[in-house]
């Protein structure tokens, strides 16, 4: 197992070195006592790593630790309120009864010891990003196309494409439907989805599956659902009973036979808020379903099912992204049982946000490709370790980084050969860009130039929008491979880019217009 560092721990010893870089100077509390500090590491090491991976102060600066991170955390240990400052909680939610402990875990003065240990040994700023190569406008692998409809405050959350009718559907969290366009991009059909779609999955010509999040916004509701649309006539029928309902916030589905009966299960991220579950629906073939937890803890954004051991059984490789981050591989052993690994663990700071499995060296054995960039939290800030990461396998399931990239704000990045020319490349988007000073971060697209090397373009049409999500596919049956982005205007961010995505399209094609993909 290995674990991502992004900055080694043993920096937090050495921020009163002369010879550090003014960025890991703190000036703000440089007056507090060692002995306090001291206190706070080892209460941090006590408390902190039980609930996830110890984060380095280094990672945030003391600003927002004190006024962000730990705020948020000190409700978790029993703290609700300190110096006069109310910390922000979901005490009245009767969704989290018996949520937080009933008495504090800690006294105050022991609170303040990890105040005093995560501010005064953080940065009072933290480093920006630094490229070694700067990002060529001049992508000429893609032309972007806009449908011809557009409207204010686009708020597309989802795109997708359907590889059997070469459609484009989308999905906006205001309107709460889902959006049929065809390959010219002219809107074919749409329906009301009573929530917001935020993952489908086609499992047959005549129909989809449809991940309903239920409502958006962070909340500990059992809101979310699985529902099928089918067609008729071409035009959209959403079914009016649910596969599945009463599900904790969720943002992915997989099909696969998970118990091997005969029968196509669903694997349900219920990223949640405060709670949320990893869990499998197993298909009782009278259409009702029986929901088993595999992990009891919020978070979980993405799954993959492959039969990792090659033992016949549909394994589960899953990314969790809030608290304990990283990324899990379950390992199916029959009867609805999974031994759990831990591939890949990440500080709780990183905003993991997408991962998917690709062979980058072309060994047979899967890869994983990696992104961070969520700062929808209390820690929104520019962040150096931000971006897209590779990790090679070394044909035993075991994972080291070899690649990163720093993306501000990253949000996914996939992977083909858009090039055509035998290696994989990578198409990234950024939702927390650094907007106002590199624009072009929002899109960015490496090319693999060998040997892990990558040469990043953009172009500057994707400037128009801010790009949540995007999918891969050949839309216009030209074998090449496309890129599809969704641009979600209304959310928050940290700075603003010279361009009004509120009047931007709701989503954009980039067309590729490199040489024919027999292989796709």
């Amino acid at each position: 197992m290995f674990r991502l560092i992004t900055l080694s721990f043993v920096t937090i010893i050495l921020f009163s070195c002369n010879n550090q870089p003014d960025y890991f100077k703190n000036q703000s509390h440089a007056n507090v006592p060692d002995e306090s500090i001291t206190k706070g590491q080892a209460l941090a090491v006590q408390y902190c790593q039980s609930c996830h991976a110890l984060p380095d102060p280094s990672l945030l600066s003391s600003q927002i630790w004190q006024k962000g991170v730990l705020p948020a955390m000190g409700p978790r240990l029993g703290i609700f309120e300190y110096q006069f400052q109310r910390y922000i909680n979901s005490l009245g939610d009767p969704n989290v009864s018996n949520y937080y402990p009933s008495q504090p875990v800690i006294s105050l003065e022991q609170w303040q010891n990890i105040i005093d240990y995560y501010t005064s040994l953080s940065p009072d700023a933290l480093p920006l990003q630094s490229r070694k190569q700067k990002i060529d406008t001049n992508l000429a692998l893609f032309t972007a196309a806009i449908p011809a409809i557009k409207y204010q405050d686009p708020a597309t959350c989802f795109i997708a494409a359907d590889t059997f009718k070469h459609s484009i559907y989308v999905s906006d969290i205001i309107k709460q439907s889902i959006y049929s366009y065809n390959s010219k991009l002219h809107l074919q059909d749409s329906i009301k989805t009573g929530g917001c779609i935020v993952q489908l999955i086609q499992p047959q010509n005549t129909g989809i599956t449809l991940c309903n999040i239920g409502v958006f916004t962070p909340n500990n509701a059992k809101a979310g659902s699985i529902q099928n649309l089918t067609f008729k006539n071409e035009k959209f029928q959403l079914q009016k009973k649910a596969v599945y309902n009463q599900l904790l916030r969720p943002v992915h589905i997989s099909e696969a036979d998970i118990d091997i009966d005969g029968r196509k299960d669903y694997v349900v991220c219920e990223f949640g808020y405060l709670i949320g579950a990893f869990s499998w629906l197993q298909n009782k073939g009278d259409s009702t379903y029986v929901r088993h937890v595999i992990r009891n803890v919020p978070g979980a954004i993405k799954s993959v099912i492959t039969d990792f051991n090659k033992d016949g059984k549909p394994d589960i490789v899953a990314l969790f992204a809030q608290g304990d981050e990283g990324i899990f591989l379950f390992i199916n052993k029959g009867n609805g049982i999974f031994d759990t690994k831990e591939v890949l663990r990440f500080p709780p700071s990183n905003g993991s946000s997408y991962f998917e499995l690709d062979d980058f060296n072309h060994d047979g054995y899967p890869d994983i490709l990696y992104t961070c960039g969520d700062n929808a939290d209390y820690s929104q800030i520019l962040k150096p370790y931000h971006g897209v990461y590779i990790y090679l396998n070394d044909k035993h399931n075991n994972f080291k980084q070899t690649f990163f990239f720093p993306v501000n704000g990253c949000y996914k990045a996939m992977a083909r050969d858009f090039d055509n020319d035998g290696d994989l490349d990578i198409a990234t988007i950024a939702y927390f860009a650094n907007f106002a000073h590199q624009p072009d971060e929002g899109f960015i697209y490496l090319e693999n130039k060998g040997n892990l090397t990558f040469q990043p373009y953009s172009l500057p049409a994707t400037r128009q929008g801010r790009w949540i999500n995007m999918d891969v596919a050949d839309i216009d049956g030209d074998h090449r491979p496309d890129i599809l982005l969704a641009n979600c205007s209304v959310g928050p961010t940290i700075n603003y880019a010279a361009y009004n995505w509120k009047k931007g399209p709701p989503f954009m094609v980039l067309k590729n217009t490199g040489q024919e993909n027999e292989r796709e």
